[in-house]
């Protein structure tokens, strides 16, 4: 037999309406705990579904104060490899960056944006910073043992 808890509401159940108020908007807190460990800037968690959360929709709720539950529907691989794209993401810095070589065909390019779902490679010489290939810069070229050096946009371009 389901028991309730306590009584609880869903976004059918409230109405705001708009009107004016005595209240400061930057005197407002919205922080609340998820858990004893776990603090959220605003109260929003998205649903651990298939059709709802996936890495893309986990990053943009924690960049907003919030949570994204990833769901279950997938491997343990495709799982772990949700969660790793959402820890290397840092408020659009990326920690250690997926790289290429300069001396890569666009095959090789090609193939690593793929796997790794990405549109955009830091291109090195050794360990250097030689500029970056983008999809943009891809997109129209025909030859796939065409060096990335040849199509990328080389550091003295970049902003």
């Amino acid at each position: 037999m389901l028991r309730i808890a306590q009584e609880a509401l869903t976004f059918d159940d409230v109405l705001l309406t708009p009107g004016y108020s005595e209240v400061i908007a930057t005197d407002v807190s919205l922080r609340t705990r998820l858990t004893r460990e776990i603090e959220l800037n605003i109260p929003l968690v998205s649903a651990a579904m298939d059709t709802v959360t996936e890495w893309r929709l986990a990053i943009a709720m924690a960049q907003e104060g919030g949570i994204g539950i990833l769901h279950k529907s997938m491997t343990i691989a495709e799982q772990a490899e949700h969660v790793r794209k959402v820890k290397k993401f840092e408020s659009g810095v990326v920690k250690d960056p997926i790289t290429i070589q300069q001396t890569a065909t666009v095959a090789q390019l090609t193939e690593l944006t793929s796997a790794h779902g990405i549109s955009g490679v830091p291109v090195l010489d050794g360990q250097d910073l030689v500029g970056i290939v983008t999809r943009r810069d891809v997109r129209f070229e025909s030859n796939p043992q065409r060096l990335v050096s040849t199509i990328m946009t080389p550091r003295d371009k970049l902003v």
